[in-house]
C-alpha cells in the first residue's frame, strides 16, 4: 500500500500552498501546523533547501472520532501534507494516506474511519 497520494502541478509554489488550503477547508479540515523546511534548514544548519512545506491538517470531527476510538493516536495526527518545488520548476502537492499510517494500529473501526479519511485525501489532492 502506497503511503502517500501526490500530484504534480504547473504552478508556482505560492499559488500551490494556496490551492491546497482551499481544498482542505473545501473538505473540512484546516491547517493547524506548517513547517517551512526550507527556512528551518537555513537557519537552524545553514544548508540551502528547495521550498517545502509540511502542512498538518486537521478535520476537527475525525480527530475527535479517532480520539474516541484510540486515546494515543494523536501521535499520528494529524494529517500531514508536503507542498514541494520540484527541479523543473513544477510543484508536487503530495498527502499522507490515512490507512496506511493507521495500519500499525490493530483497531478495525479506527481502520474504517481512516477510510472515510482516505478518500477525503485523495478528492483534496485531485483538486488542487
Amino acid at each position: 500500500m502506497q503511503y502517500y497520494f501526490s500530484r504534480i502541478l504547473d504552478t508556482d509554489f505560492e499559488s500551490a500552498l494556496q490551492r491546497v488550503a482551499d481544498a482542505l477547508k473545501a473538505k473540512g479540515f484546516g491547517i493547524i501546523t506548517q513547517i517551512d523546511l526550507q527556512e528551518t534548514f537555513k537557519k537552524k544548519i545553514d544548508k540551502d533547501f528547495r521550498p517545502y512545506r509540511i502542512l498538518g491538517a486537521c478535520n476537527p470531527n475525525y480527530a475527535f472520532e479517532a480520539l474516541q476510538l484510540e486515546d494515543k493516536i494523536g501521535a499520528m495526527l494529524p494529517c500531514n501534507v508536503v507542498v514541494q518545488q520540484l527541479d523543473n520548476g513544477q510543484v508536487e502537492v503530495a498527502a499522507v494516506n490515512p490507512v496506511a499510517s493507521m495500519a500499525a494500529v490493530p483497531n478495525e473501526a479506527l481502520i474504517k474511519l481512516a477510510g472515510h479519511v482516505e478518500v477525503l485525501m485523495r478528492e483534496i489532492v485531485e483538486a488542487v
